[in-house]
């Protein structure tokens, strides 16, 4: 039981960390404290990155009736 609960404790330290740089899109290994990224120019690079899909999407939904209708 001992071994477990070790086990457990190392593998929440070691896990923390990874779970921050992950969360945060930085590289696993690097130091979670010290990597800094703003959060309102990952949320416009997503925001661009989604609409961009969302347009793509679009128009390949719409395709089939703009073919049918003679565009």
């Amino acid at each position: 039981m001992k071994k477990f609960f070790i086990g457990m404790v190392v593998g929440i330290i070691v896990a923390f960390p990874l779970g921050i740089n992950f969360g945060k899109d930085v590289p696993l290994w690097s130091n979670p404290l010290a990597a800094k990224r703003d959060i309102p120019d990952r949320v416009v690079e997503r925001t661009e990155r989604t609409l961009e899909q969302a347009k793509e999407a679009i128009h390949e939904a719409t395709k089939p009736v703009k073919d049918k209708m003679g565009r």
